[in-house]
Formats: structure tokens, sequence, C-alpha cells
């Protein structure tokens, strides 16, 4: 009996189903569809956008573009050797995850006690020709450690004549390490940081004096 019964429930489920299945024909007015596919309209937007415009336009960016913290630095007067002390003091608690204090505001920490940097950092002012070509012609191009950062300038040039990576010295690295003149050189000795600037006038007072010493052999000789 129970056989018989599921059959005629089903039947009794499926059949309003199948009625409103019917196909119930076609009244009142009908339209085709005239709007533009979207996904054709965007095409056609993009084919008529001059990208090689764009990509000038980025590029001309790329040239231009740096950072509003950059710090005017003047060039080095003598050389000089001086030590930094890299010793920071926290400006809030830290916390842990428990939400425990783990240091507290005031704590003192030489991160060159527990890190020791590897790399020669050089300091120099992109727009200063001088300092271009010492770069060029000092050891430090040739060694891996080193990291090139600029002042001033452009880096994409200094990039492209250098054919090196370079970054921008902003106002927090140069503060934090404590850099005073360029071109400078910065390197870890033991806890503390060893800055060594470069005076390039020097080289141009030679210059000039050579010159004097010239101009007096032939003003004695005449």
């Amino acid at each position: 009996m129970k056989k018989r019964i599921i059959p005629i429930i089903l039947g009794l489920v499926i059949l309003p189903f199948a009625v409103l299945a019917k196909d119930l024909g076609k009244y009142g007015a009908t339209y085709t569809i005239i709007e533009e596919d979207a996904i054709a309209q965007m095409k056609k937007a993009i084919a008529k956008y001059d990208w090689s415009k764009f990509e000038k336009k980025q590029i001309e960016k790329i040239k231009k573009f740096k950072p509003k913290d950059l710090v005017d630095l003047p060039a080095a007067k003598e050389d000089k050797v001086f030590s930094i002390d890299m010793t920071y003091t926290l400006q809030e608690d830290i916390i842990g995850k428990d939400g425990m204090v783990i240091h507290p505001k005031g704590y003192q920490y030489n991160p060159m006690e527990y890190v020791f940097m590897r790399r020669i950092i050089v300091f120099i002012n992109a727009k200063d020709i001088r300092q271009m070509d010492w770069y060029k012609n000092s050891p430090y191009p040739a060694d891996m450690r080193t990291m090139l950062l600029i002042t001033d300038g452009s880096y994409l040039y200094v990039k492209n004549k250098l054919k090196t990576p370079v970054y921008y010295a902003n106002k927090e690295i140069i503060e934090r390490m404590g850099i005073k003149a360029v071109p400078s050189v910065a390197v870890q000795k033991g806890t503390k940081l060893e800055v060594r600037e470069y005076a390039l006038k020097k080289k141009q007072n030679e210059k000039k004096n050579s010159y004097s010493l010239i101009f007096n052999i032939i003003y004695q000789s005449g």
C-alpha cells in the first residue's frame, strides 16, 4: 500500500510545477534590445584612448618625482669623521598579544647592539656634478654592500647615468643617521654609526692654485 501512495504523492507535487512551466505565448508588444553591450562599449572606449600619450605622461611624472620631505644639505667644507649613537627612546608603550607591556614608553635601546648593518650607505646631492663624478670614481660603486641615497636630483637620471639602484634620502633617514653634509658615507663601527664627510672643494682649490702657479710662471718669464 505504501508503495502505491509514494507515486501518487510525487505526482501531486510535480503536477503544479509542470502546469506553471507551460508556454503561455506572447501578450502585448515586444521590442528588440538596441542598447550596445557594456563590454563592447568599454572595448571601443579603450581602443579610442591614446595610450602612447598616457605612457609619456606617466614617464614624465616618474622623471619629475621627488619626495616632499627632502632635506637641502650643504656640501662638505672639510674632510670629517664622527660617530652617531643610534640609541632610540620609545615614544609609546610596546604592547604584546596578551595586552601586557613588553617595553614601556621611555625605554632606550641601541639596535646596533643586536643587529650588524653590513651596508655602506653613501649620501650625495645628484644635482651637483662634482658629487656625481666623485661617486663614480670612488671605490663604492664596485662594492656590493654599497647603497646610494640622494638628497636631491632625479633618481631616474642617476640610475641611468651610473647604472646602479638609487634611493631618496628622506628627512627621517638623514636625521636618524646624523647626516649634516654631502657627500657622506655611513658605516657601522662597533655599536655606533661612523659618518665620514668628503670635501670636494679642496680639489677645486688645488686646480685654481695650479692655474695661478702656471700664470705666475708665464708672467714672470714674460
